[in-house]
């Protein structure tokens, strides 16, 4: 997914990377090492050795070159990311441009690099167009000092989601932990709820919210992507991890039981107006900034909203609270005795070759893979970090701080966003696909099997395609 969203970004096709899950690696113990400092000087100062390495690209060699970077990101997310522009400009010379894609990613690119004005790089908010990008012959490898950054820096796992035929081409910067509930202490507090451990719990907490004179939840149905994570959560928990895996890759079809299952779980919330403020078709007038200020805005209407670790930038950017006072979260709840879920997403630099700059375009890229990269933006709030080496003092308020540290420790073993592994038609594209089937499901939730029915033609269309 974007509004103000992080990478909307999924999370499967490797899930065997080799005996890393339960974090041999001791991540904690190498964050903010010399180790971490060291690697930011080889990237930037050490002479190239072959390949399309930019690591000659030192000091103030890029000055005057430009490098043109898009992404999904608007509003307090895209004035953040700026200042990892701006700290690559004081490094290296280069100036540098950000241009807002929206979120049909796939789409605008393909007029772009048709139209002969594509960008260097690409911030790609979904593993299913990254590897359509590579796919139809536009990207570059990444250079072997970025293959050697995300070796030392990144779990193996962010690597695979950036590879595509054994070719490494996409750099993991920002992730995001998309299994949290963001709710207000002061809401909870005059109904008298606590934060709920299962998902039963979760819809009894929510009408006793109601009942207080709040809906329980901001639901961001006008974004469409945000309801895919709420289907995922509930899937990954009440189906587990192997199914999950399954759908992810189309090796089941949507109309399996445990699909429609997920669908008449999801449409108990969905589907009762004292959980969804302003009904279902309130909420499909309300996009992601608008859920997040409904809750903790000036003039708040819920007491609870769905989304991920991102949420927090808004919180405090957007609508000066404070976030671990203001505003708390608790992971998203177990759903009929599952495990509780932890979907994760993310978003991949990438290097075009039809972009006016590819040195200097590959040159950025292997900055995003250094902890200095990641720092700039963890200070500024609403950014998690799959950098193990990124200081965990880095991020500006402990509420961070845990969410970060629960994304780096889960290592391989969280699940990557379902739909951004999809191909963009059916995971990735406003007004079609899985994003518009859930939207016509939160206006009327009484059919999850003919939903079911649906998903399945349009995933199968799309699968086909390519």
């Amino acid at each position: 997914m974007t509004t103000e969203r992080t990478g909307r970004t999924g999370r499967t096709e490797s899930t065997g990377s080799g005996g890393r899950t339960g974090r041999a690696r001791g991540a904690a113990g190498r964050r903010g090492t010399v180790a971490g400092a060291a690697s930011l000087v080889l990237a930037l100062t050490a002479t190239a050795c072959g390949g399309d390495s930019a690591a000659d690209s030192s000091g103030q060699d890029l000055k005057g070159q430009t490098v043109t970077v898009a992404g999904v990101w608007t509003g307090v997310e895209q004035e953040n990311f700026k200042k990892v522009m701006a700290a690559f400009t004081e490094k290296t010379g280069a100036e540098t441009k950000f241009v807002s894609t929206g979120d049909n990613v796939s789409t605008v690119i393909g007029s772009k690099i048709e139209g002969g004005n594509a960008p260097d790089v690409v911030m790609v908010p979904q593993v299913g167009v990254l590897r359509q990008f590579a796919e139809k012959g536009w990207l570059k490898p990444l250079s072997r000092d970025t293959d050697q950054l995300a070796d030392n820096h990144f779990a193996p796992v962010w690597k695979d989601y950036g590879t595509v035929d054994g070719i490494f081409y996409g750099l993991y910067f920002k992730a995001s932990h998309k299994s949290t509930v963001w709710y207000s202490p002061e809401a909870f507090e005059q109904a008298g709820v606590n934060p709920p451990e299962t998902y039963d719990q979760l819809l009894t907490a929510g009408r006793t919210l109601s009942d207080s004179g709040l809906a329980a939840f901001s639901v961001a149905g006008e974004s469409g992507w945000p309801l895919t994570d709420w289907f995922e959560n509930i899937y990954l928990s009440q189906a587990g991890p192997a199914m999950y895996d399954k759908l992810a890759h189309h090796e089941i079809p949507w109309t399996d039981p445990s699909v429609v299952k997920a669908l008449t779980t999801l449409g108990e919330l969905f589907g009762d107006d004292e959980l969804v403020e302003g009904g279902g078709t309130g909420a499909l007038r309300t996009d992601f900034p608008e859920s997040v200020e409904r809750v903790f805005g000036d003039d708040p209407k819920a007491g609870m909203v769905y989304e991920g670790d991102f949420v927090a930038g808004l919180i405090s950017g957007q609508f000066g609270k404070r976030v671990g006072e203001d505003a708390k979260f608790f992971p998203f709840p177990a759903v009929d005795g599952g495990e509780p879920p932890v979907v994760g997403g993310g978003d991949a630099a990438v290097v075009l070759k039809k972009g006016g700059n590819t040195k200097a375009g590959m040159a950025f890229v292997e900055f995003l893979a250094t902890p200095e990269a990641a720092e700039v933006w963890a200070a500024s709030g609403g950014f998690l970090s799959p950098n193990e080496s990124l200081d965990l003092n880095a991020y500006q308020d402990e509420t961070t701080r845990q969410t970060a540290e629960s994304l780096v420790a889960a290592g391989d073993d969280v699940r990557f966003d379902m739909s951004d592994q999809a191909p963009a038609a059916f995971g990735g594209t406003q007004g079609a696909g899985e994003w518009k089937l859930l939207q016509d499901f939160l206006r009327d939730p009484s059919d999850p099997a003919g939903t079911a029915e649906k998903l399945e033609a349009a995933a199968a269309k799309a699968w086909q395609q390519g």
